[in-house]
């Protein structure tokens, strides 16, 4: 087994990084990837105002890369170590731009990026479309009613995201496209949109489209099962069948926070990639498994 997507305490994990390597071990992983989170080269503290800081503090990056590396020698003879960012895309003419791009993280010598979209930036005021229910549905309510008719346009927040997602590949230079329909997880409970109507498979092709285009690969992701926010994996089954009718690679991925959530619901993700129609896992450093 394979997993990329690993968050430990140099970010909002609850484990070292080396607890999650013997975990790993444990567990039968052959590779192991981390990728903190990062807003690099802005600091995190502009949107402390309204989320937790869980992206890695500039002062820590040096130490981060210090300690894979010395994990990556340390248990060489038992498991792969990689080292990786889950890098966020931001653009504000306020804050700046965060960019998920081997040029802007050169200088740490990352293995592998994945670029993901947290962020939704409308008219200079920001949120995290995975942030509490409690917090979405108020950001939904301020930045998204129609001053016309008072309804939620739910419908806008998705295009926003998905634009922001397909600037982001278009823009960027990354390996791995993060939970891809993040902006599905609160909507378990919100249902401020319909994954069934037209303009939301549309949204979902355009982005299959730039996802090709870019070359990067889809993961998929068990990490709203573990945390029991979503009971699916991301993306979807039918951005899945979309994503392979565009002949958009794709991994697995746990987005693991502890040990625990390491090998969570692989057999569901492996289940769901065979029925879109895929019939191998690719991973940046030539890796492939099949199915």
């Amino acid at each position: 087994m394979i997993n990329l997507h690993t968050h430990s305490k140099f970010c909002d994990g609850k484990c070292t990084p080396e607890e999650m390597v013997l975990a790993a071990i444990e567990k039968g992983f052959s590779v192991l990837g981390f990728s903190s989170h990062s807003v690099h080269p802005l600091d995190p503290m502009f949107y402390s105002a309204f989320d937790h800081i869980w992206s890695m503090h500039k002062a820590d990056f040096g130490s981060y890369v210090a300690e894979i590396s010395r994990l990556k020698e340390k248990y060489a003879p038992k498991i792969k170590i990689m080292l990786g960012f889950e890098a966020d895309y931001f653009k504000s003419e306020t804050v700046g731009l965060a960019l998920p791009s081997k040029e802007v993280y050169a200088e740490f010598k990352p293995d592998f990026l994945i670029g993901s979209v947290h962020f939704i930036n409308k008219g200079g005021a920001f949120f995290t479309v995975d942030n509490t229910t409690e917090s979405v549905k108020a950001n939904l309510e301020k930045l998204y009613t129609n001053p016309k008719t008072g309804a939620v346009d739910g419908k806008a927040l998705v295009c926003d995201y998905f634009q922001a997602e397909r600037d982001m590949l278009s823009e960027g230079d990354f390996d791995i496209l993060g939970h891809p329909d993040l902006v599905r997880i609160r909507n378990v409970v919100l249902k401020f949109f319909d994954e069934g109507e037209s303009w939301y498979k549309e949204q979902l092709v355009e982005t299959a489209k730039a996802a090709a285009k870019a070359g990067v690969i889809a993961e998929i992701n068990t990490g709203a099962i573990f945390r029991k926010n979503m009971d699916d994996v991301y993306p979807s089954a039918a951005f899945l069948e979309i994503l392979h009718e565009h002949k958009v690679p794709v991994c697995i991925n746990a987005d693991a926070h502890t040990t625990a959530a390491l090998d969570c619901a692989y057999d569901r993700a492996r289940a769901a990639a065979k029925k879109a129609g895929y019939k191998e896992l690719v991973y940046p450093g030539n890796y492939i498994e099949k199915l």
